[in-house]
């Protein structure tokens, strides 16, 4: 079991949660209009897992990501015991982009008695299920989306992810292109 945390807490790793239900994964098609059959869950999940290179405004206030990192972090010692190896966090409906910037923040708190890392659905798959949409010629764009992604949360998980990171990859996660030209 010890060898099962270290794992699952080792330096820049996180979990995929990758285990939504049907009628999760039929929302989340439908809204980009993509066909919700067997056969289209299971490439999509295929995407995923076998993405190259992965083992290695006005209006209310809201919190920025320092104030949350804060908040959490006291929260969390005054009720988990240090003993605890490690505390997973989840994007719970937050964007892809908040979650990471979040949990950076989080991470870089001094101090801390447990490992830190994350478990996310979303915030790792939905930049490479927007430019998927179902066609297998979009797999490698997407793929390198998903890639993005998980590089992000990796540096995230240690404290050395910046807001900067979407601004390089905004472009490419809103053409689905990475630095190459676009097809003709």
């Amino acid at each position: 079991m010890e060898s099962t945390v270290a794992a699952i807490l080792a330096s820049g790793k996180g979990i995929l949660a990758a285990e939504e239900s049907l009628p999760t994964i039929e929302k989340r098609f439908k809204a980009l209009d993509i066909s919700c059959t067997e056969e289209s869950r299971r490439a999509y999940r295929d995407l995923l897992v076998t993405t190259p290179g992965l083992s290695g405004q006005d209006g209310p206030h809201q919190a920025d990501d320092q104030e949350v990192a804060t908040a959490t972090i006291r929260c969390l010692r005054r009720v988990v015991p240090a003993a605890v190896p490690g505390i997973v966090f989840l994007s719970g409906g937050q964007s892809d982009e908040a979650a990471t910037k979040r949990l950076s923040a989080i991470c870089r708190a001094d101090d801390v008695p447990w490992k830190l890392s994350f478990s996310y659905g979303r915030a790792l798959q939905a930049p490479a299920l927007k430019i998927w949409k179902g066609i297998p010629g979009h797999v490698p764009a997407a793929q390198a989306a998903r890639h993005r992604r998980a590089r992000g949360n990796s540096l995230a998980v240690r404290g050395k992810y910046s807001g900067q990171m979407e601004n390089e990859t905004g472009q490419t996660e809103r053409t689905g292109y990475a630095g190459r030209a676009r097809p003709r």
